[in-house]
């Protein structure tokens, strides 16, 4: 049985880093690496690239699965980019530390000194980690412009962008967003974005938020425009033609200016969380839908997306999954589609992370118009394509998953059955979870635990690849459970399959740090 397995998001900031860069600062990025044995580690995540920061307070959260049973070593190394390779062997490492992610979680704040090498510190620099356990999978959209800030560059006007703030348990100010910069410009108008709401706010409403207005500036020294304090509650009441706006004030100027009145006005245009959703199979508002979402903020598809999704994840390089939809009318003809992007990009449908096809899911259903019938073959043999091509590398590289959601109702069940026959001689795996209470006879059938499954024309599958798991037998059960017993048989699929050609292991890329 799998042991007890939660989500947890990493904050990292560092201060006084070495400086590496002649006549300027350091352009720092923090990579996370775990220990995978033998001394070897491999990459989880990495953070952004901040340009001319010896303090540098990274945006982007370093996400990883917590064992609580489980002793995983971590490694947090920060370097100095000055290309745009991928590759960090050609960057200057600026310090890194040691540590398990028990000691993180922990503590309410984990605070290191950078080391160049066991013993020998990196001058004086100190990096911050904390940690939050992933509880809620809602999003939190926002649309949002300014009027009239204060021109702060002499020979211009300012280059603003803006900051998020969320206040911690400690009373201290979190970094949860950070925008793009607007050159030019004292009315600025922002591209909409999202943030995961436990990033935002940790799941309360009521929670302080700062929202910080500044200057750009290329040496790093950004300018304070003005600040205001808020929290979700408020700007969630912004919509339509009623935007919701808020004094951009500087602390400094209203101290020292009786006449001061404000640096500039925020205005939210739009605060939305989730989604509202629409389709022919029933209100997905309702409770009677697959597809509602719980005030908790989830639904059994998103439930069975996290508690695959977040292992299977661990085994893929890049984070990058193509994720498709089946079953729809889509836009702009409506005609209905068994193979679409969940992004609507079919010559790029990769989603970054698990995260990435959640946020997919939750932005295409008002998009499009739930239709029939339900045909499983055109997906299956799309994913064969990619391992058909795979396979000819005659290596054991790589090996495919397709996990497929759905309610029961199949209308391709022969087609169905050639396009397993035929995906089981290749390096690939189908796990079907069955949502809602139907009758899953058929996903049952493919499953064939009791014997081969055959085409119509009598052909036997060459292994075992299809594992059907209902969800209602795993709905009061922690999803470390529903994981384990989904994905029980994927090790030994994929093992025989590639006993099965006579392909060894292949050792996996080492990633040195120093």
């Amino acid at each position: 049985m799998a042991g007890c397995v939660s989500r947890v998001e990493l904050s990292v900031s560092c201060r006084s880093l070495l400086d590496r860069d002649l006549g300027s600062r350091s352009d720092p990025l923090c990579v996370l690496l775990q220990e995978v044995g033998d001394g070897r580690w491999a990459e989880l995540d990495r953070t952004e690239r901040i340009k001319n920061s010896q303090n540098p307070e990274f945006c982007k959260k370093l996400v990883v699965d917590y064992y609580f049973e489980k002793v995983q070593k971590l490694k947090f190394a920060v370097y100095d980019i000055d290309n745009k390779s991928f590759d960090l062997n050609d960057d200057d490492y600026l310090g890194g530390i040691e540590c398990t992610l028990g000691q993180i979680v922990s503590s309410s704040v984990f605070t290191q000194t950078l080391e160049l090498k066991q013993g020998k510190p990196a001058g004086k620099g100190t990096i911050t980690i904390s940690a939050e356990e992933i509880k809620d999978t809602r999003v939190v959209y926002l649309e949002i412009e300014a009027q009239n800030l204060d021109k702060k560059d002499f020979l211009g006007k300012s280059d603003p962008f803006l900051e998020f703030y969320k206040q911690n348990d400690a009373g201290t100010w979190q970094l949860v967003y950070r925008s793009e910069v607007i050159k030019n410009n004292l009315n600025p108008c922002w591209r909409k974005f999202s943030v995961p709401l436990q990033t935002f706010c940790g799941g309360d409403f009521n929670k302080p938020i700062k929202v910080q207005c500044a200057d750009h500036d290329s040496d790093g020294s950004h300018d304070l425009i003005g600040s205001f304090e808020t929290n979700l509650t408020q700007l969630q009441k912004a919509g339509g033609s009623s935007p919701v706006e808020f004094e951009c004030i500087h602390p400094e100027k209203k101290q020292k200016k009786k006449s001061y009145k404000n640096s500039g006005v925020i205005r939210i245009k739009s605060c939305k969380v989730g989604v509202d959703f629409t389709g022919s199979n029933g209100d997905p508002k309702s409770p009677d839908s697959l597809h509602y979402i719980s005030p908790d903020g989830i639904n059994e598809y998103l439930i069975a997306i996290w508690s695959v999704g977040s292992v299977v994840q661990d085994y893929d390089t890049d984070k990058l999954f193509p994720a498709f939809g089946f079953g729809a009318q889509v836009p702009p003809s409506w005609q209905v589609s068994h193979e679409f992007a969940l992004n609507f990009n079919p010559s790029n449908p990769y989603c970054q992370g698990i995260q990435g096809i959640v946020d997919a899911y939750r932005q295409i259903l008002p998009q499009i118009r739930l239709y029939g019938p339900t045909n499983f073959s055109p997906i299956i043999n799309h994913v064969a394509r990619f391992a058909a091509h795979s396979a000819q590398q005659g290596t054991a590289s790589q090996y495919f998953i397709l996990l497929i959601i759905t309610d029961g109702e199949i209308t391709d069940l022969d087609q169905t059955r050639q396009a397993i026959v035929n995906a089981s001689k290749l390096p690939m795996s189908i796990i079907i979870v069955g949502v809602g209470e139907a009758d899953f006879k058929a996903m049952e059938f493919l499953d064939r635990d009791d014997g081969v499954l055959k085409s119509l024309t009598g052909e036997p599958a060459a292994r075992d690849i299809v594992q059907f798991v209902p969800f209602r037998q795993f709905k009061n059960a922690p999803r470390e459970v529903l994981s384990h017993v989904v994905l029980a048989e994927v090790p030994k699929q994929l093992v025989s399959y590639y006993k099965w050609q006579g392909w060894p292991p292949v050792k996996p890329p080492e990633i040195k740090t120093m």
